[in-house]
């Protein structure tokens, strides 16, 4: 009887040491992942402010408006347009999320 016992404890000790073993890595991994997460937002809002930035002085060039409506010059100002407005929606839809 205490032999069966004595098993039961280690078995039972060796799967704890184990399952904390396995804690650990998993909380190693989450930390790095989180970490990778951060970075890409600040990225991501870097590149938002970069391409803000290069609308409003491509605006401020063109204050007249010729190179909006021109065919090429337009379709890069549409771009840009999009670019933002996309990129707006997206750090919006996470900071709602962040919220929640």
């Amino acid at each position: 009887m205490t032999i069966i016992f004595i098993a039961i404890i280690i078995v039972l000790i060796a799967l704890a040491v184990y399952l904390g073993y396995r804690a650990y890595i998993l909380a190693g991994v989450v930390a790095d992942t989180e970490e990778y997460v951060q970075i890409l937002e600040s990225n991501l809002e870097y590149t938002l402010q970069t391409i803000e930035r290069a609308y409003e002085e491509m605006k401020q060039i063109d204050h007249k408006g010729a190179f909006e409506s021109d065919d090429e010059a337009g379709t890069t100002f549409a771009l840009l347009k999009q670019v933002l407005t996309d990129l707006k929606e997206q750090t919006n839809a996470e900071n709602k999320e962040e919220i929640q």
